[in-house]
C-alpha cells in the first residue's frame, strides 16, 4: 500500500508538470501572436520586385509657387460712365418722355417743365436788352450834339457809362440764360421774337441707358433734386473687396479671373484697374475692381459675381498629382521606409499648380515618396491586409 501511494504521488506531480507546460507553451505563442500583431502595421506595405518596376520613387520638388484666393464680387456702373440729371430751374413737371430702361442719346429730351423762373429771367434778360438799346442810340445822338457844340462833354461821359452798365447787365442774364440751360441760338431767337417761354426741356448729358426715373407729372422740382440716373453700361466695374489677410499679393495690372453665376458661371480674364490704399476699418477688407467691357449688354449692373487671384509666390514642396491617394476622404502619399517597403503618410494639400499639387504638411523635402504608381501600391496594401485579416 506504501508503494502504491508513492507512484501516485509520482504519477500527480508528472501530470501536474505537463498540464503547466501546455499552459506556459500556451501562453508563449499567445504572446508571439500578440506581438506579431503588434508589428503589423495596415499603413505599411513591402513591395515584391514586380511591382517595384511598376512605380516610380523620389524627392518631392521645392519652387515657388502660387496659391488661388477666390472672393465675392459684384458687377456696378461705371463711376466715370454715369450721370444724375436735374433741372437747373424750379418748375413743375408738364412731360416725361422717357422710362427706365429705355436707351437715350445725349441731348435728347427726358421731361418738359414750366418754370416762372426761367420766363422771369427771359423778362429781366429783354428789359436789360431794350435798355441797353436805347443807352447806346442815347450815347451816338450826345456824340453828334458835341460835334454840334451843343452839349458838353460831360454828358456824353455819362451816357457813354450808362452804355457800359446796361451792356453789362445783358451780359450777366446772358450768362444767367445759359446756366438756365439756354442754347445761344434760343437766347438769340429771344432777342428777335421778344417771346417768352417758360417750357424747360430736361436734356440727356450723355448717351447711355435710364437706370432711375425719380419725377412724374405735376410733380415741382427744385435745381437739387436729381430727375434721372443715366449710366453708359457698355462698360462696367467688377468689384470685390478682399480679406485684408488676402489683400497683399493685390496690386494694379495683376491678372485675375472673374465668374459669372448668372449668366452660365462665364469665366471673365482680365487685370486690376484699381486697388485702394485703405482697409474699411468696418469689414476689414479692401476694395479691388476690374473693368469689364459689355458692348452687348449680357452683364446687368449688381449681378454677384466671383474674383480668383493668385497669391503672392512663395517656396512651397510640390508633388505630382499621381503620388497622392484619396483615403477615407484624406489625402496620403506613399513615403519609402526601407528599399522595398513603404508607408502611407497622411496629408495636407494646397492648390494644384500644372498637375502638380503643393503639400503643406505631411512630408519633408528630403523624404522620399512614390512619384508614380501610388494607385497599384495602395492596391496591394488592401490586399495584403485582406489576408492578415483572415
Amino acid at each position: 500500500m506504501m508503494i502504491n501511494a508513492s507512484k501516485k504521488t509520482c504519477l500527480l506531480a508528472a501530470c501536474a508538470a505537463v498540464i503547466a507546460l501546455a499552459s506556459a507553451g500556451c501562453k508563449s505563442s499567445d504572446r508571439v501572436k500578440a506581438s506579431a500583431k503588434a508589428e503589423s502595421n495596415p499603413l505599411k506595405v513591402a513591395v515584391p520586385a514586380e511591382l517595384m518596376s511598376q512605380i516610380k520613387v523620389g524627392k518631392p520638388r521645392v519652387e515657388e509657387v502660387t496659391s488661388q484666393e477666390k472672393v465675392a464680387a459684384r458687377i456696378e456702373t461705371d463711376a466715370a460712365r454715369v450721370a444724375r440729371i436735374g433741372s437747373p430751374v424750379d418748375g413743375r413737371i408738364t412731360r416725361v418722355l422717357v422710362f427706365e430702361g429705355q436707351k437715350v442719346k445725349r441731348g435728347q429730351v427726358l421731361a418738359m417743365l414750366h418754370s416762372n423762373a426761367l420766363s422771369d429771367t427771359q423778362f429781366a434778360f429783354l428789359k436789360a436788352y431794350s435798355q441797353s438799346r436805347l443807352a447806346k442810340q442815347s450815347a451816338e445822338r450826345a456824340r453828334q450834339l458835341v460835334q454840334a457844340d451843343v452839349i458838353g462833354t460831360a454828358e456824353l461821359e455819362k451816357r457813354e457809362a450808362e452804355v457800359m452798365q446796361t451792356e453789362a447787365e445783358v451780359a450777366a442774364l446772358r450768362a444767367q440764360l445759359r446756366g438756365l440751360g439756354m442754347s445761344d441760338g434760343a437766347i438769340q431767337q429771344l432777342q428777335s421774337t421778344k417771346k417768352l417761354n417758360s417750357d424747360y426741356p430736361i436734356l440727356a448729358s450723355i448717351a447711355g441707358t435710364v437706370i432711375e426715373r425719380k419725377v412724374t407729372i405735376g410733380q415741382v422740382v427744385q435745381p437739387a433734386d436729381p430727375a434721372f440716373l443715366l449710366a453708359d453700361l457698355s462698360g462696367l466695374w467688377f468689384v470685390a473687396d478682399v480679406p485684408e489677410e488676402q489683400a497683399g499679393s493685390l496690386y494694379l495690372g495683376k491678372a485675375v479671373i472673374a465668374t459669372i453665376p448668372g449668366v452660365g458661371n462665364e469665366k471673365v480674364q482680365g487685370k486690376l484697374t484699381f486697388v485702394s490704399p485703405v482697409v474699411n476699418p468696418q469689414t476689414r477688407t479692401v476694395e479691388a475692381r476690374m473693368n469689364l467691357e459689355n458692348p452687348q449688354g449680357i452683364f446687368k449692373p449688381e449681378m454677384l459675381a466671383s474674383m480668383i487671384f493668385e497669391s503672392r509666390p512663395q517656396k512651397g514642396i510640390t508633388v505630382p498629382s499621381t503620388a497622392v491617394v484619396r483615403e477615407e476622404n484624406k489625402d496620403h502619399v506613399f513615403v519609402q521606409t526601407a528599399t522595398d517597403e513603404f508607408l502611407l503618410r497622411e496629408v495636407e494639400l494646397g492648390a494644384e499648380v500644372n498637375d502638380r499639387r503643393v503639400v503643406t504638411h505631411g512630408i519633408n523635402a528630403g523624404d522620399t515618396i512614390v512619384l508614380d504608381g501610388a494607385f497599384h501600391l495602395n492596391n496591394k496594401r488592401r490586399q495584403d491586409q485582406i489576408k492578415g485579416a483572415e
